[in-house]
């Protein structure tokens, strides 16, 4: 039986403004212990924001996590699935983008990410990914 993205996806995502500070974006990845958040322009997906986006493409830089938005340096070229796709298809796709995750869309609208560690676990339970991905946050 083929598995779908829907069984293994991570369904509570989190969502922030485009116009949401760094600072901001921040503070709800430590709230939710995630790496990243979905950014929301009038109801529709933006973008994707992670920590490291904040580190690299922002602090690294010299700009300020109080003044820049988070629709300033999120990640706009988004491979995205279905939560009907199939979980080998959503495999291929993170292995041709070279991504860690990808956002599920169900006619346009955020339901979920499908991330390399929710992979780990359903496929590898047993590895080293696995048991890290399944660990509770260290913040």
């Amino acid at each position: 039986m083929t598995r779908r993205v829907r069984d293994v996806m991570t369904r509570d995502v989190v969502m922030v403004s485009v116009d949401s500070t760094l600072v901001a974006a921040a503070r709800q990845m430590l709230e939710h212990g995630v790496g990243d958040v979905f950014v929301m322009e009038d109801g529709r997906l933006f973008g994707v924001l992670t920590d490291r986006d904040i580190v690299v493409r922002a602090i690294a830089r010299g700009l300020s996590p109080v003044l820049v938005s988070a629709g300033d340096i999120c990640s706009r070229k988004l491979i995205t699935v279905s939560p009907d796709d199939a979980e080998w298809y959503a495999v291929e796709l993170m292995r041709m983008h070279t991504v860690r995750r990808l956002p599920v869309l169900d006619h346009g609208r955020p339901v979920g990410v499908l991330s390399l560690g929710d992979l780990a676990i359903d496929l590898e339970r047993d590895s080293a990914l696995a048991a890290i991905s399944a660990a509770p946050p260290n913040t």
